[in-house]
């Protein structure tokens, strides 16, 4: 019979384990569905690694290069959550972009701020379009 002491450090051990594979799990989850379908920008500079205060931030200039670029995202129908975990009746449209449109938007894309030049390598090197 081992120590209860030794029991407790193996059951904490285990649950930082569990944890971490959870994380890594969900991180995985989000990036494969990035790669399957469009996606908002802010999901994508997510799924890259990106911080999300700074992924907000990166999304709204990299939707300020969509424009001048002329790089219009797929109009997407999604339905909103209710507060008791149900959805609601009515849809609204919001716009999603595929990693080849974000690649490429990453490569007009020239931000002044540190955190926004590391973030937008991520994203690159995320969405395949190296920079």
């Amino acid at each position: 019979m081992t120590h209860p002491s030794i029991r407790r450090d193996r059951r904490a051990n285990r649950r930082v384990l569990r944890a971490e594979l959870r994380r890594r799990a969900a991180a995985h989850r989000l990036a494969s569905s990035c790669h399957r379908r469009p996606r908002s920008l802010a999901t994508v500079a997510i799924a890259a690694g990106v911080e999300k205060t700074t992924a907000t931030g990166c999304a709204n200039g990299l939707r300020t290069v969509a424009k001048r670029l002329g790089v219009a995202p797929a109009a997407t129908a999604r339905t909103r959550r209710t507060v008791a975990g149900g959805r609601a009746h009515r849809t609204h449209t919001v716009g999603r972009y595929t990693l080849g449109q974000v690649a490429r938007l990453t490569a007009a894309y020239r931000p002044r701020k540190a955190e926004y030049v590391a973030a937008v390598a991520l994203i690159a090197a995320f969405a395949g379009g190296a920079r």
